[in-house]
This record gives C-alpha cells, sequence and structure tokens, in this order.
C-alpha cells in the first residue's frame, strides 16, 4: 500500500496532542502517535523533527535533555501554556472542519 501523507498542520497537532500526557523523547513521540493511530500513521524523522524544531521556536513546548529507557542521552520535550493553548485552539478548528466535510458528505 502506498504511504499517504499527512494533512498540513496535522502533525503538530498530533505531537501537541501526544505531548499533553506528559514530556517524551522524539521516538517516544513517534512511536505514541504510531500506536495511538492503531498503527496507521507512521512519523519519519524527517517529518518530526523540524515540526518539533518550529514548535520550540513558537514557544509550545521546551525542551531538556535526559537519558532515555535504553540509557541513551535524548532530548526530551514538554508542552509550554502556550502548547496547550494552541492545542485548545487547533482542536476546535479541526473538529469545525471536520464536521463541516462530514455534513457535505451526508448531503445527497
Amino acid at each position: 500500500m502506498p504511504k499517504k501523507e499527512m494533512p498540513s498542520g496535522a502533525l503538530t497537532l498530533l505531537i501537541l496532542r501526544v505531548l499533553k500526557s506528559g514530556p517524551m523523547h522524539g521516538y517516544a513521540i513517534a512511536q505514541r502517535i504510531h500506536v495511538l493511530s492503531s498503527e496507521v500513521l507512521q512519523v519519519e524523522e524527517g517529518a518530526l523533527y523540524p515540526a518539533l524544531q518550529k514548535m520550540l521556536l513558537n514557544g509550545w513546548a521546551t525542551s531538556e535533555w535526559g537519558v532515555s529507557e535504553t540509557n541513551r542521552k535524548v532530548r526530551f520535550y514538554r508542552l509550554t501554556p502556550a502548547g496547550r493553548k494552541h492545542l485548545a485552539a487547533a482542536l476546535d478548528d479541526y473538529n469545525r472542519v471536520h464536521e463541516a466535510i462530514r455534513a457535505v458528505l451526508k448531503t445527497s
């Protein structure tokens, strides 16, 4: 089955939502999205780390170095209050658009 691209902005929304549960390093974020999506979504490093960098620059997340469960030095990302606010707004936008699309699709 060919790879499908994630819609624009979806990755940031997914990362923010996963980080709402607590700090995680990049690989754990990608794995969590994969598991929560019933293994449908796969986040590639080439997309994940630029998205995380953008979130740091926008003030939606902070990061600090730590040690992973496999004893490797990794960067842990944490949601900021601004990130929580952005997540809430993005979820509202997503839900509004999702309902609008559903309404159009139900039209006969």
